[in-house]
């Protein structure tokens, strides 16, 4: 079923009063907001000894290769990323860990590992390290399928079957792995219900991002876009209210980010592109009162999201 929210009438997600380009619109009623992503088990289980389940054949040696910057690998670098991706569900070909590494957290991941058939492989350090671009590992690499992406639409139909109002972080033209894995970890942490990233011009879902978000790219909805302006256009029209982060709005604490809400975060360079900015219904700031003039774009994302989210569970005070 499609879903809309109206723009312009009271619904089930409250109403915003003001035109195109309002800075300061009307509060409304507070969205409800509830639930989390209990389809995730994150129960803790029982770790057998590890040397159980290393495998048998030592001999087995990783043939993948990958740059760090390439997209669609399937490599998942550092025991936390790891950690999130056994907890995930999703299919795992098998781990490699670094010869002689078998102590710390790897003993409990290798355990895991083994106790779901998974084959684990101890591998020579240079190798792992051209295999992660030379990001730091940690001593341990799982070799999965590609993370797979949702629609736009997934987004919304996950927010209602919650029977809560949309928070959505859309990423325009961000270059940096750091920046957007930071990113994949505030939305989720703050229970947005999903991200939309361009398919041009922008970072993909690489190893690094994946380690940058220290796990929670398992467990945040991530769309592909071919136009993020069309698609800021298309979530205008079902009735989402969309928000362009940019020096010279409104300050956020000053904005109603109660309803339905996607929250563009520009590249580190360029900003909000010109076209999206001028799509989007409310600038929206943050005071800087330092010497510096901005903040990094996931730390931007971290103030805002959390303001958004915070406004969906208790209303604009």
């Amino acid at each position: 079923m499609e879903q809309k929210y109206n723009r312009n009438k009271k619904n089930d997600f409250s109403h915003k009063q003001g035109g195109h380009g309002d800075h300061r619109p009307n509060r409304r009623p507070n969205g409800n907001r509830g639930g989390d992503w209990e389809k995730y088990n994150r129960a803790p289980r029982a770790l057998p000894e590890q040397e159980e389940f290393l495998d048998e054949s030592r001999e087995l040696s990783a043939t993948a290769s990958a740059d760090s910057s390439e997209e669609g690998t399937g490599l998942i670098i550092g025991r936390n990323a790891v950690r999130e991706l056994l907890r995930s569900g999703r299919a795992i070909d098998k781990i490699l860990v670094r010869r002689g590494e078998l102590e710390g957290s790897i003993v409990a991941l290798v355990a895991e590992a083994g106790s779901r058939g998974i084959p684990v492989v101890e591998t020579d350090k240079s190798k792992m390290d051209a295999m992660s671009g030379f990001a730091p590992h940690q001593g341990i690499i799982a070799m999965a399928a590609e993370k797979e992406y949702c629609t736009v639409e997934d987004i919304l139909a996950l927010a209602e079957e919650k029977g809560e109002p949309p928070l959505i972080a859309i990423a325009d033209g961000i270059t940096d792995p750091y920046n957007l894995g930071a990113l994949i970890r505030c939305a989720e942490g703050v229970g947005a219900h999903g991200l939309i990233i361009p398919k041009r011009r922008a970072v993909g879902l690489t190893p690094l991002v994946s380690k940058a978000s220290a796990g929670a790219i398992e467990h945040l909805p991530i769309a592909k876009v071919s136009n993020i302006a069309s698609t800021v256009s298309m979530l205008k029209k079902k009735g989402v209210w969309v928000y362009a982060a940019e020096a010279g709005g409104t300050p956020y604490y000053d904005v109603d980010f109660t309803g339905p809400a996607a929250i563009i975060f520009g590249s580190e360079g360029n900003g909000v592109s010109a076209i999206n900015k001028q799509n989007s219904d409310i600038i929206v700031s943050i005071p800087m009162y330092g010497k510096v003039n901005s903040f990094n774009v996931s730390t931007a994302a971290a103030v805002l999201l959390a303001e958004a989210s915070k406004q969906h569970r208790v209303g604009k005070k």
